[in-house]
């Protein structure tokens, strides 16, 4: 009997054991960039939906879907690719030959090995199905039904000891339903049939379609992560040099505060005064007037916005209007065309990489309700978030931000706001009403590295200033016989005047220089010995 029993138990072990095959996954080419797209059908949403990953139709048109972590791509070049790819993956899975034979109804509690498992017709999945990766990483699942595929309410696909959603595959040979609050596991495609994902439901993976429309309502869906997926960087960070010391400062334009803020970082302007802080209530140097050091990070931060100004954008944020609403962003740099209104939440997803940096660029205001939040996950730090804003910024009461706020107007923060960042603007006023700001570095001390501040300021003199149509340079002290290098910029950072010191005395021709603010630096063998402000009057 326990002989019959052994015998009868080992048979149906060997029934479960995949084949070496199993170990190779399906190539999808540029369709694993995808989270929608179908070959040849409409792509449309109803209800808020949250996705990470490209969207697109090679035939149709991608209708009513409000912010994408990714591209939308409708009859172009990348949609016609995806096409291609996608048909070669079908039809890989298609040769596939199945190890196991099931019943249509999935789930109920059943765990399954990696396989290639094959139902005759029409399938369900109910309750919970586990897959079992057994703790091998490259364990293959692959589900081959020869009919639809719907889910019932709040069904879902559980990963075990090692199961990746990137090598999971459902080719399934007609609709595909999925039920309100399902929770879906793997790469789902339809030949020839529609895909309809109901509200609720979730899905690490992708929905693809060979032939149909797929519509979507309220859901969420992310690409998946592993087997040789590329690592997300983002941009190289910009080089924030004496700007990184500074939790808030105006290049030109008061610094006030009218509350209570604990702040966490340098304060000051480089222009008129910084009025209302405490100096027990900041961890940093109250910069009250323009000094050497303002001056330098004034230089410096006009670097800063033209560098994140620059960058090149890999996905567009179409609703500025609509910005946040859970929205989960990866690294990359995003770009909002028009003024944009934070509700609710932002999440910067690192997947990880402590290392990722983020970069939103938006062209207009950038304005919060209250009670926003900027939320970072999976290893984000607000050391690598650059927000650089064309035009005013409003943080609205209690709302929380994150990351290196750079603008070029007015920045307000309301009552009980908290920035664990820095906010600093090129032109305009910084006010704050009651803020707790910390900083993602600290720095002792923003002198300009170790050289003395008072022989800084006495190296030049630029005299008149404000200029007219010719200033005169100066160089004081002893060392008259070095060549300096006198560089002056405009507020955007370019560069407009080039000139080498040779001389104690030199007259420095300026009627080009429009009337406006402009900053100069003073180089010694590439090394910063001076920095300051020029005003034309012109």
């Amino acid at each position: 009997m326990k002989t019959k029993l052994l015998t009868t138990l080992t048979a149906a072990l060997l029934l479960l054991i995949p084949n070496a095959s199993f170990g190779e996954t399906i190539n999808l080419g540029t369709a694993a960039n995808f989270v929608l797209f179908s070959t040849n059908g409409a792509v449309s949403n109803t209800g808020l939906t949250l996705l990470t990953g490209n969207v697109g139709t090679d035939h149709g048109s991608s209708t009513a879907f409000s912010n994408v972590n990714g591209v939308m791509h409708d009859q172009d070049g990348a949609s016609f690719q995806c096409g291609t790819d996608l048909l070669i993956a079908y039809n890989q899975l298609n040769a596939t030959t199945p190890t196991n034979f099931i019943a249509p109804l999935l789930g109920t509690g059943t765990t399954l090995i990696a396989g290639v498992y094959s139902v005759s017709g029409a399938s369900t999945l109910d309750g919970e199905l586990t897959l079992d990766a057994q703790n091998n990483p490259n364990a293959v699942f692959i589900f081959k039904l020869q009919g639809s595929f719907a889910t019932t309410a709040a069904s879902k696909v559980t990963l075990t000891n090692g199961a990746l959603a990137c090598n999971i595959f459902w080719k399934v040979e007609g609709l595909v339903s999925m039920a309100t609050g399902t929770s879906m596991k793997g790469t789902v495609i339809a030949n020839n049939a529609a895909i309809v994902i109901n509200t609720g439901s979730i899905l690490e993976g992708r929905a693809l379609s060979t032939t149909g429309a797929i519509t979507v309502d309220g859901f969420t869906a992310y690409m998946p992560l592993g087997c040789a997926s590329v690592t997300l960087n983002g941009p190289t960070a910009p080089n924030l040099a004496t700007t990184q010391c500074y939790g808030l400062f105006s290049s030109n334009g008061n610094v006030v505060n009218t509350g209570v803020s604990n702040i966490k970082g340098d304060v000051g302007t480089n222009m008129t005064t910084t009025d209302g802080f405490d100096a027990l209530k900041v961890t940093g140097s109250i910069h009250q007037i323009p000094d050497v050091s303002t001056a330098k990070c004034a230089a410096d931060l006009i670097n800063v916005y033209t560098y994140l100004n620059t960058l090149s954008t890999n996905i567009e944020l179409l609703y500025p209007q609509q910005f946040g609403h859970n929205l989960e962003l990866t690294p990359h740099v995003y770009y909002l065309n028009s003024a944009t209104v934070l509700t609710d939440s932002v999440f910067l997803n690192a997947q990880g990489n402590a290392n990722a940096v983020f970069v939103i660029k938006i062209n207009g205001a950038l304005s919060t309700n209250t009670y926003s939040k900027i939320v970072l996950k999976n290893g984000t730090q607000s050391k690598n978030v650059y927000w650089v804003v064309n035009g005013a910024v409003s943080i609205n009461n209690y709302s929380k931000f994150r990351g290196t706020l750079v603008c070029n107007a007015a920045i307000d923060f309301g009552f009980g706001a908290t920035l664990d960042g820095r906010a600093m603007t090129t032109v305009g006023a910084l006010s704050v009403a009651e803020l707790t700001m910390t900083m993602p570095i600290s720095c002792m001390t923003t002198n300009v590295g170790t050289v003395d501040t008072e022989k800084i300021l006495n190296l030049v003199t630029v005299a008149p200033n404000p200029i007219g149509i010719s200033t005169t340079i100066v160089i004081n002290g002893i060392n008259k016989s070095v060549n300096y290098k006198f560089l002056v910029y405009n507020m955007l950072g370019k560069e407009v005047i080039n000139t080498v010191l040779t001389r104690q005395t030199t007259s420095l021709d300026t009627k080009e220089l429009r009337t406006g603010i402009y900053f100069y630096k003073v180089m010694n063998n590439n090394q910063l010995v001076q920095s300051g402000k020029l005003i034309s009057n012109q």
